[in-house]
């Protein structure tokens, strides 16, 4: 199938371009006068009293200094005008909506991370409408500057529940010490790069990501009403805070059972080593950097005895990069492409310095962005991240004496598993019949812990127009 003609200009821009930036802030909102949200709105995308526009994905030259895009939950929707009819044609989950007890179930966000322990008036989703979020370049200053802009502007339309910043971390990390953002979907028809493809994976279909646009499956997703029906996207909002003393101590523990490097253990828990290179390319040590053109230009089932991975013992089965995407490894769901997500986060809180322990709360902010809720962010974190049966039957190219793929997995993923201490396994793979040459690390606990949530729908451009002129007209 060739790749469609995208209209950039109708895309909200973080959908399709990923924002390098250095600090962010996420505004959590509740509509008050729909009225007053509509012509908020309009002024928004056409920057009207000096406010900035909503940002497309259409190129712009010079690039900007700041980015702005906007999101509704399944309420925000239902206060801007829509019918409870036109609501039920959206996401199930969506129109459910993220502190629904069956969904915080079927995600992990139970005990400490469960929606009724959520910051900013994010435990009650049917307060929580709108999601403005900003991205600045250089400075906090300018952040604090049009953030006041903004907030001038909410008059009686809309209330402040909370805000969340984020600021970026030196050499592009998250604080438990990985670079970040290496491994995105491509895209058909996506907008082409400042530079080459990155990789040679298999382009995904673009209605994994975009309403109106064939998807993997073949079909299209659409809601009602049409016009909210093509270049929109959905999103899962998370605020994930990261335990940083946390992770260490279990990187120093495993290390000592393990009898193991601890850079060694932190590359087997991701599936890449701190400095992102991936372990089937670097299996033994971490070595300098790969080029970027490498870093993600791998397959874990070759067929060749010298590259194949099937049975994990280089990258293990249950590494978290594997669990994401496990490529073209046999698994329960059709494939990889069928369940990717766009993944656009930034780090919040100062970097940890491990001479000076604090309290401080540190973690990751952003969104995970699909055309499916269901079928993409949920299947893939209940059926990959929470479990560990989802992959098939296997043996590599040595035959059947090393092994079996579905023997060399077990438990949650470390980062985003639930991993009570009496249940939680991760396993490393050695050679051996029914994971015979396997080791095992059990009684550990969770290391990241959700504080926020929500279920978003990001307009297409002309749907944000519409979803205006809809609250303007309700009166």
């Amino acid at each position: 199938m060739s790749s469609p003609t995208i209209e950039y200009d109708d895309v909200q821009g973080l959908v399709l371009r990923g924002y390098r930036v250095d600090y962010a802030r996420h505004f959590i909102l509740r509509i008050l006068n729909p009225t007053a949200t509509g012509d908020f709105l309009l002024a928004l995308l056409s920057g009207s009293g000096s406010l900035p526009t909503i940002t497309s994905a259409a190129r712009i030259t010079p690039k900007p200094s700041s980015f702005l895009n906007v999101s509704f939950s399944s309420s925000g929707l239902r206060r801007m005008g829509l019918s409870e009819h036109e609501l039920t044609t959206f996401d199930p989950s969506f129109y459910k909506g993220s502190t629904d007890p069956a969904v915080a179930q079927n995600i992990g966000d139970v005990g400490e991370s469960a929606p009724e322990h959520w910051i900013g008036g994010l435990n009650n989703g049917d307060q929580v409408h709108l999601v403005l979020s900003l991205w600045v370049r250089d400075s906090l200053e300018r952040v604090d500057s049009i953030s006041s802009q903004l907030r001038a502007a909410f008059g009686s339309a809309l209330h402040e529940l909370h805000f969340h910043d984020a600021n970026a971390l030196p050499d592009s990390q998250v604080h438990f010490g990985y670079r970040d953002n290496i491994s995105q979907p491509n895209i058909k028809g996506q907008p082409p790069g400042k530079h080459p493809a990155p990789d040679h994976q298999e382009l995904v279909e673009t209605g994994e990501f975009l309403l109106g646009y064939p998807n993997q499956s073949g079909g299209t997703y659409t809601v009602q009403p049409q016009e909210l029906s093509r270049n929109s996207s959905y999103a899962a909002f998370r605020i994930l805070e990261q335990d940083v003393k946390a992770f260490e101590t279990l990187l120093e523990t495993w290390a000592k059972q393990l009898n193991m490097d601890k850079e060694m253990v932190a590359a087997k828990i991701c599936g890449r080593w701190r400095n992102g290179n991936p372990l089937v390319l670097s299996p033994e040590q971490q070595c300098p950097e790969l080029p970027r053109s490498e870093l993600n230009n791998f397959t874990y089932i070759t067929g060749n005895s010298e590259t194949d991975d099937t049975l994990g013992f280089k990258c293990p089965l249950g590494s978290h990069i594997r669990r994401n995407n496990p490529r073209n490894q046999a698994v329960v769901g059709t494939d990889a492409n069928h369940h990717r997500i766009l993944r656009r986060a930034m780090p919040y809180g100062t970097a940890y310095n491990p001479e000076a322990p604090d309290t401080e709360q540190r973690g990751l902010v952003g969104y995970f962005i699909n055309a499916s809720i269901q079928n993409q962010f949920e299947f893939l974190t209940k059926e990959w991240d929470l479990g560990s049966h989802f992959v098939k039957s296997a043996v590599g190219p040595q035959g059947s004496d090393q092994g079996n793929a579905v023997f060399n997995i077990s438990g949650e993923d470390v980062f985003l598993g639930i991993n009570h201490e009496s249940k939680s396994c991760f396993t490393i793979p050695g050679p051996g019949k029914i994971g015979k040459g396997n080791r095992h690390v059990t009684g550990f606990g969770r290391t990241i812990t959700t504080r926020g949530g929500i279920y978003c729908f990001f307009p297409s451009i002309s749907g944000i127009k519409y979803l205006a002129h809809r609250a303007k007209d309700q009166t």
